[in-house]
């Protein structure tokens, strides 16, 4: 297992990555070494052909409160060209983390602010404690939310990311489950165990059928169903009903197996 000194990367179970922020005494905040920690360790679960769910947590209270102020105070003296690069990593941090071919689920027990708001939007599954709160704070601080812009409006629809964005107002975990930007809620003592409920399903579906949804579902915008679109759903199944793990799964289906992908206890 890899070491960093922003995370801590642990199994959670067979086939299960944990990659928890580890600065808990500026609430797992990020700055330039966690953006490129961050960076690594999804490249090396989405390279690693035995992790198949990847947890993003975040260590102590709180989930993450987004970019570390020292961080943006030294973005706020560098020059243009230097600011750029850094924008660029951190943006290829959230659209890594978007485009993983492994389902990522955040558990977020705490405050989820600016860049932690966005880390909530590019997980595929969020499941939020009840004590849990919500913020896109940037403008209070002279900045916007720019990078996670996108992955917000996607999540939680263009007006609520413009109230959110432009009120900087924190809402509840209640809330953020009416905007769809969490799917659960829970209390702090069974957080663990709705997270591992929602391991357990995506386990129990085809590592490549997973890998299919994901790339798929990423190329389909809500609007007008057109030819191409029709024409693209079409070529993936057919494509896709002649592989391995669908004849699999049939198999396992019409002769009531489990299927050879789903973890033995």
């Amino acid at each position: 297992m890899k070491n960093y000194t922003t995370l801590i990367l642990k199994n959670r179970a067979p086939g299960v990555l944990e990659i928890e922020m580890s600065r808990p005494e500026v609430f797992n905040a990020f700055d330039e070494t966690m953006i490129v920690e961050m960076q690594d360790a999804f490249e090396f679960a989405n390279n690693s052909p035995e992790i198949r769910v990847i947890v993003l947590s975040g260590t102590g209270k709180h989930f993450s409160a987004g970019a570390d102020l020292q961080w943006m105070k030294r973005a706020s003296t560098a020059s243009e060209e230097w600011n750029l690069e850094d924008a660029r990593k951190f943006a290829k941090m959230l659209s890594t983390i978007d485009q993983s071919v492994k389902p990522v689920v955040a558990r977020i027990q705490g405050a989820a602010l600016g860049g932690g708001f966005g880390l909530a939007c590019v997980c595929d599954i969020a499941i939020a404690a009840e004590q849990a709160s919500f913020a896109i704070s940037e403008a209070k601080f002279g900045i916007l939310p720019s990078a996670i812009g996108p992955y917000v409006i996607n999540t939680v629809g263009k007006r609520q990311a413009r109230r959110l964005a432009l009120t900087t107002m924190k809402i509840s975990a209640n809330d953020a489950l009416k905007i769809n930007l969490v799917h659960e809620v829970t209390t702090l003592d069974q957080l663990d165990a709705v997270v591992n409920q929602n391991v357990t399903m995506l386990l129990a579906s085809s590592p490549n059928a997973i890998k299919e949804i994901k790339q798929l579902f990423g190329q389909l915008a809500h609007g007008p169903v057109t030819p191409e679109v029709v024409e693209l759903t079409a070529q993936t199944i057919s494509r896709v009903r002649g592989t391995d793990e669908a004849k699999e799964g049939f198999d396992a289906f019409l002769n009531k197996r489990p299927a050879n992908w789903i973890p033995q206890s």
